[in-house]
């Protein structure tokens, strides 16, 4: 028993991680946000491409043999889905470009660290910023 509650106390501890919850939130938003470019493809942009180039992707079809049950390759269908997945990567990709644009106006500009180290002019030992005498080689040092 005692080993099925830490499965179970493990279970939970990975589920209730953000990474979990905002990659489950963002697998629905995207499931609706294909939907909506779906839409745009279907309903808006097919048609127009049809009264441009006379074709509506969707009625696209080949069919293999003779008869009811031929197969039939709808390559219509196909194209259709290659131009909802250019509509859909491009928006998401301005979408990011965006995001890292207000993330990077956002970020603190960090300065550089002051050195902590120095190079002896003498032996070109690395010692401490500070030191005025060289352990390794004992010179005097000059500011």
């Amino acid at each position: 028993m005692k080993k099925g509650n830490g499965f179970f106390a493990e279970f939970k501890k990975f589920i209730t991680r953000g990474n979990v919850i905002d990659m489950a939130v963002g697998v629905i938003v995207g499931g609706a946000f294909t939907s909506i470019v779906t839409s745009l493809n279907k309903d808006i942009l097919t048609p127009l491409l049809g009264l441009i180039g006379g074709t509506d992707f969707s009625h696209l079809m080949l069919v293999l043999g003779e008869g009811e049950e031929a197969p039939v390759l709808a390559y219509g269908n196909f194209i259709t889905a290659v131009i909802n997945f250019l509509i859909t990567a491009f928006v998401i990709f301005l979408l990011i470009k965006t995001i890292n644009g207000i993330a990077d106006r956002f970020k603190k500009k960090e300065e550089p660290a002051a050195p902590t180290t120095k190079t002896c002019p003498y032996c070109k030992s690395s010692i401490a910023i500070d030191a005025t005498r060289c352990p390794h080689c004992t010179s005097t040092l000059e500011e």
